[in-house]
C-alpha cells in the first residue's frame, strides 16, 4: 500500500488481500465487520480495547457557547459524543523508533 494521508476501507482490504490471498470480497467484509464490532462496543460499553493496538473511548461533550471566528457571532454548540483513541505502549514505541531511524 502506498503512503497516503487518508486510508480507506478498500485500502485496508486490498492490503489484506495482497498479504494473505483472501478474496477481495472476503477482505472487505472482514474490514467492515471489524469496524462494526468497534462501533457496537462503543455503543454498548463506551470503551473498546484492542490488545497491542490501543483503546477507543466514547466521551460526552457538554453543550457550550461557541463563536464564529469571522463574524464573532455566538452560537450554541449542542452536546455530543466524541471518540478518543489512546495508542498502546507497543504502538507508541514502534512509532517513536521509526521516527529515530
Amino acid at each position: 500500500m502506498s503512503l497516503k494521508q487518508n486510508i480507506t476501507r478498500d485500502d485496508i482490504a486490498e492490503t489484506i488481500h495482497l498479504e494473505f490471498g483472501l478474496s477481495k470480497k472476503d477482505c472487505l467484509e472482514l474490514v467492515h465487520d471489524i469496524i462494526e464490532i468497534i462501533i457496537q462496543g462503543l455503543n454498548q460499553k463506551g470503551i473498546v480495547k484492542i490488545h497491542n493496538f490501543g483503546t477507543f473511548k466514547l466521551k460526552r461533550k457538554k453543550s457550550r457557547v461557541g463563536r464564529n471566528p469571522k463574524t464573532k457571532e455566538e452560537v450554541m454548540i449542542k452536546s455530543r459524543n466524541v471518540i478518543s483513541f489512546k495508542p498502546s505502549k507497543k504502538v507508541l514505541s514502534y512509532l517513536n523508533n521509526s521516527i529515530n531511524e
